[in-house]
C-alpha cells in the first residue's frame, strides 16, 4: 500500500511537471528558444491569482481560463516583442536573456510581495477522494487532467488545423516556409504567446497546493527541462509521458532510497536517455521534426 501511495503521489507531481514542460517544448520546438524564465512565468501566474481572488474573491479554478491564460498570453506576446525577436539569431544572447528574465520578475516580485508566501484558498483545497483505497489530492489530480487535455488539445491543434500546420512548417524549415507565403514573425509570436499562456495558466491552477513566492519558478523550470529533454525536444507527448515518468521517478527514489538524492536520480536518468536516444524518447532529429 505504501508504493502505491508513493506511485499515484509521484503521478500527479508528474503531471504537474508535464504541464510546465509542455509550454517550454512549445517554445523550443518552433522558435529554437531554451527558454529558461519559463518558471518565473508560472510564479507570476501564481500572483495574479492570488491577487485576482483577493480583489475579487475569484477562485483560481475559474480566473485560470478566463483571466490568467489571455494575460499570459499577452505578456509573452510583449516578452517576444522587446526581447526574444531581437535575438533570434544569437542563441547565447537569448540564453543570456532569459535568464536575465528570471532576475527582473523575481526581484519585482520580491519587492512588490515583501518575501512573503501568498496563499490562494479554492473549494477543494487541501480536499482529496478515494481512488481504490487511495486518498488522492483533488487540486493535484485537476493539474493532471488539465495537463492531458491540453497536450491532446494542443497535439490536435498543431495536426488539424491552419496555424497548426504553419507552425510546424516553420519548425521544420523558417526559410522555406517563409517562401511559401507564411510570415514566420507571426508565428513565432503566437507561439511564445501560447507557451506563457499555458506557464501562467499552469501557475494558477498549483495555487490551491503551493505557497506562491518569488522563488518557486526555479523549483518547476529544473524538472521541466529534464522532461523537455527526456520526453523529447519538440515533442508535446513527450513532455506529457516524460513529466509523468520523471514525476514517478522522483517519487520513488524517495521512497526506495533517499528523498535528498530524487532530483540526482532523475537526472541520471535523463542522461541515461540521452546517450541511448540523443533526441529523447519520442524526439525527432531537430531538422526534422517538430511537435507529435
Amino acid at each position: 500500500m505504501d508504493l502505491a501511495i508513493v506511485l499515484s503521489s509521484g503521478l500527479l507531481i508528474g503531471g504537474i511537471y508535464a504541464f510546465v514542460a509542455i509550454g517550454l517544448n512549445l517554445i523550443f520546438g518552433v522558435i529554437r528558444v531554451a527558454n529558461f524564465a519559463q518558471g518565473e512565468f508560472v510564479m507570476l501566474g501564481m500572483f495574479v491569482t492570488y491577487l485576482l481572488q483577493t480583489n475579487f474573491q475569484l477562485d483560481p479554478y475559474i480566473s485560470a481560463w478566463l483571466i490568467i491564460a489571455p494575460l499570459g498570453f499577452i505578456l509573452g506576446a510583449i516578452v517576444y516583442i522587446l526581447v526574444i525577436r531581437r535575438l533570434l539569431d544569437d542563441h547565447y544572447m537569448q540564453m543570456f536573456a532569459t535568464f536575465g528574465l528570471i532576475f527582473v520578475f523575481q526581484n519585482l516580485v520580491l519587492s512588490l510581495s515583501r518575501g512573503e508566501a501568498k496563499q490562494t484558498k479554492s473549494v477543494v483545497a487541501g480536499k482529496t477522494i478515494n481512488a481504490f483505497g487511495l486518498d488522492v489530492s483533488i487540486p493535484r489530480l485537476i493539474v493532471l487532467l488539465v495537463a492531458i487535455v491540453v497536450a491532446y488539445l494542443l497535439a490536435q491543434f498543431l495536426k488539424r488545423t491552419i496555424v497548426g500546420t504553419a507552425m510546424r512548417a516553420v519548425a521544420q524549415d523558417q526559410k522555406t516556409s517563409t517562401l511559401m507565403g507564411i510570415n514566420a514573425n507571426h508565428i513565432y509570436l503566437l507561439t511564445f504567446g501560447i507557451s506563457i499562456a499555458l506557464a501562467a495558466m499552469a501557475g494558477a491552477l498549483l495555487t490551491p497546493s503551493y505557497a506562491a513566492t518569488s522563488e518557486i519558478g526555479f523549483g518547476f523550470v529544473l524538472p521541466a527541462f529534464a522532461v523537455v529533454v527526456l520526453g523529447g525536444l519538440g515533442s508535446v507527448k513527450g513532455s506529457l509521458i516524460g513529466g509523468i515518468l520523471i514525476g514517478v521517478v522522483e517519487g520513488l527514489a524517495g521512497y526506495l532510497i533517499d528523498p535528498q538524492i530524487k532530483q540526482a536520480l532523475w537526472f541520471t536518468l535523463f542522461l541515461i536517455v540521452l546517450v541511448i536516444r540523443p533526441n529523447g524518447l519520442f524526439g525527432k532529429s531537430v531538422k526534422g521534426g517538430m511537435l507529435a
